[in-house]
């Protein structure tokens, strides 16, 4: 069994990496698997921020074609059907229906052959081929649009990751495996230099405060929408990043929601729209693109972006009648997309990844601009190759092209799940539960709930979730706080209160049985809900939330 600890004190290393985001994680678990003594370090935990606010999808590049990226398409379809192999637990087949509205940007006609070139450009994907929707099976099988007066539309095989929180963890797990050292909640506060170049990193330990001193020949600042932050440790410099702002909601299910993903232009301004099945029978609807100066450090949804993506679907959805009170909960965060001054149309913004090697006073530090979910195995592979040169290493074939995730099964999905439930002394739901969330690497949970009967309890009756899984997540999985275990370990938190309910059931279970105080537990709890209040949730605005929640 893989276990991920996040502390310790390294003094020296090949390369550090600055960010836990996707792209910090690509990066650090293709070194790692190269044979590089990596130490990855960030403020907060794994995933935390920018890419704990995606849609969640793993696309094929489709939205890339109109702009003629057609580079990007090949990546994306390449990676794409690289995920679905090594990951088949967490990356899932996700057929998406495109309406040919009439306020679309694209005419019908045109999004119809993007469909068949896209079918042409991935000869051999591991998934059906496109399909025109033509009147008679769309009034069968999406009546609800049917009924705004779409007469027929295009539908896009795709895929997406309904639980990006457990895909990042897995890699994190794997770069773990692989040697590499992850800090999370320890902050880097200075960039060590020698001989005019850049060579390592200051950190703060957080178990102690006192500042380390950690040497590297290379420094990549994977840092999202901070690159900027910090380059400022660097000394002066044209500003790199220009993030736009995008917001979801998740609501439940609601009349004439889709049993596909959705994907359309909004009828207010055109860009780019979805409403996404979720997890639970839950729906997530987004998102908004606007550009944004702003403080990236709490970003939540406002009334206009609400207002915007209701009225969105309950134009494409006519019977939906989506008000502000059937927000569950909303998330927002910023891209890191290259800045480009006077910007007017954010969606105009490449959402290709670029890697500045820096020189002169900046040497051994390199910058990652972009990145995204789908092809965040081929950035870690891209940046392998200039640390290769950086480092004087031989060029060699990547070692994560056919590599496995951790939780990845060795039979079929399908089989282990059902092999897994009926075997399991779990109550059904809570079985299901873990081979849904953690495939695999569900077992060890399962043994540990074997060990005490208390930790086979449910903590929280939404999901089904068992005590056992907040302990795995502080033994094994690298928490730290009560919001790594509720949101990022547990996947608690994506449950319709964000977790407020489970919250103080989940924090007993760390006082009995990992070493927690009382004091400790009330402090998180505290921090937890105060964490949490940046998605909006519904439980506080209505102030229904447990006691003490509140």
């Amino acid at each position: 069994m893989p276990r991920l600890n996040t502390y310790s004190a390294p003094r020296s290393a090949d390369v550090v990496v600055i960010g836990a985001g996707i792209n910090g994680l690509a990066i650090t678990r293709e070194a790692a698997a190269r044979g590089l003594h990596v130490v990855m370090i960030d403020r907060d935990d794994i995933a935390a921020r920018t890419s704990a606010i995606s849609t969640r999808l793993i696309h094929g590049g489709l939205k890339y074609l109109p702009r003629m990226e057609i580079p990007l398409v090949f990546e994306s379809i390449r990676e794409r059907n690289i995920l679905l192999t090594t990951a088949p637990h967490l990356v899932l087949p996700y057929p998406m229906l495109i309406p040919f509205a009439r306020w679309n940007k694209t005419p019908g006609w045109l999004m119809s052959c993007g469909l068949i070139v896209h079918d042409v450009l991935a000869i051999g994907k591991k998934l059906p081929l496109n399909r025109i929707v033509f009147s008679g099976r769309l009034k069968r099988d999406w009546p609800s649009v049917a009924k705004a007066g779409v007469k027929w539309g295009g539908l896009f095989q795709d895929a997406h990751v309904p639980v990006t929180e457990r895909f990042a963890t897995e890699i994190a797990i794997d770069a773990d495996r692989h040697g590499a050292t992850i800090l999370t909640h320890t902050p880097v506060v200075s960039l060590l230099r020698e001989g005019g170049r850049v060579a390592g990193v200051v950190y703060r330990d957080r178990v102690t405060g006192e500042e380390r001193e950690l040497r590297a020949p290379v420094v990549v600042n994977a840092a999202g929408p901070w690159v900027d932050s910090v380059l400022d440790l660097a000394g002066p410099h044209a500003r790199k990043i220009g993030p736009t702002k995008g917001s979801h909601l998740v609501v439940d299910s609601f009349p004439g929601a889709p049993d596909t993903c959705i994907f359309f232009d909004s009828p207010q301004d055109g860009r780019p729209m979805f409403v996404l099945p979720w997890w639970d029978g839950r729906f997530m609807i987004g998102t908004t693109d606007l550009p944004y100066d702003g403080s990236i450090e709490d970003i939540a949804i406002d009334e206009d972006e609400v207002a915007y993506l209701l009225h969105s679907v309950n134009t494409i959805i006519p019977e939906a009648g989506l008000a502000p009170a059937d927000v569950l909960w909303s998330y927002s965060g910023v891209r890191p997309l290259p800045y480009v001054a006077d910007l007017k149309d954010p969606s105009s913004v490449s959402r290709d990844s670029e890697i500045i090697v820096h020189d002169g006073d900046a040497s051994g530090l390199m910058t990652i601009i972009g990145g995204k979910y789908t092809t965040h195995r081929a950035l870690g592979e891209q940046t392998l190759r200039k640390i290769e040169k950086a480092l004087g290493m031989p060029r060699e074939a990547s070692p994560t092209r056919e590599a496995r995730f951790p939780g990845a099964p060795a039979e079929t999905v399908g089989r282990f799940r059902a092999e897994f439930i009926a075997r399991s002394a779990l109550p059904e739901r809570s079985a299901a539960r873990l081979a849904d969330v953690y495939g695999a690497l569900a077992r060890p949970i399962e043994m540990l709930a074997a060990s005490d009967p208390a930790l086979a309890e449910v903590i929280d009756e939404e999901s089904g979730a068992i005590a056992a899984e907040v302990l795995h997540a502080v033994r094994e999985e690298g928490a730290v706080t009560l919001e790594d275990v509720l949101l990022r370990r547990t996947v608690i938190a994506l449950g319709s209160d964000v977790g407020l309910a489970a919250a103080p059931r989940a924090a007993a279970v760390l006082v009995t049985y990992a070493g927690w105080t009382p004091e400790q537990a009330d402090a998180e709890l505290a921090r937890y809900r105060d964490s949490v209040r940046r998605f909006m949730p519904r439980a506080l605005r209505a102030g229904t939330a447990p006691s003490g929640m509140l």
